[in-house]
């Protein structure tokens, strides 16, 4: 397996809710800002929310308000708490780590980010 590794994937109504967690399994990262993307289906990789190594949060716009990222150092855990699913939330969900040590910003773009979670699944059904 790799460096991240991720879980809590599923199915989902419509105004569900699911708790994604991502452990960082080799404790290398506590450092680091880390994301959550996910790719829907016909669609490029997004990053929906980061959150920096000091635990300040940003959210991509079409999830504000509904998703919470949190961290845990102890052990080092990302999280993804996904309240009022709709499907345009189905997609393949990965998380990473940045590049960058000790940012005081994090991103949402792809190339800052060299460490990757495997994908899971995140269907909401209408």
């Amino acid at each position: 397996q790799g460096e991240l590794v991720a879980s809590g994937g599923g199915l989902v109504q419509a105004g569900g809710s699911l708790r994604l967690s991502c452990i960082d399994s080799e404790l290398r990262f506590r450092d680091y800002a880390m994301t959550w993307f996910r790719q829907g289906p016909g669609k490029e990789r997004e990053g929906v929310a980061c959150i920096t190594w000091a635990g300040s949060p940003h959210y991509e716009d079409s999830v504000q308000g509904r998703f919470t990222i949190s961290r845990d150092n102890a052990p080092n855990t990302l999280y993804l708490q996904m309240d009022a699913l709709n499907p345009g939330d189905t997609a393949v969900y990965f998380c990473a780590s940045a590049r960058a040590w000790r940012s005081t910003r994090c991103s949402l773009s792809p190339e800052e980010y060299g460490y990757w979670s495997q994908g899971i699944q995140v269907t909401v059904a209408s």
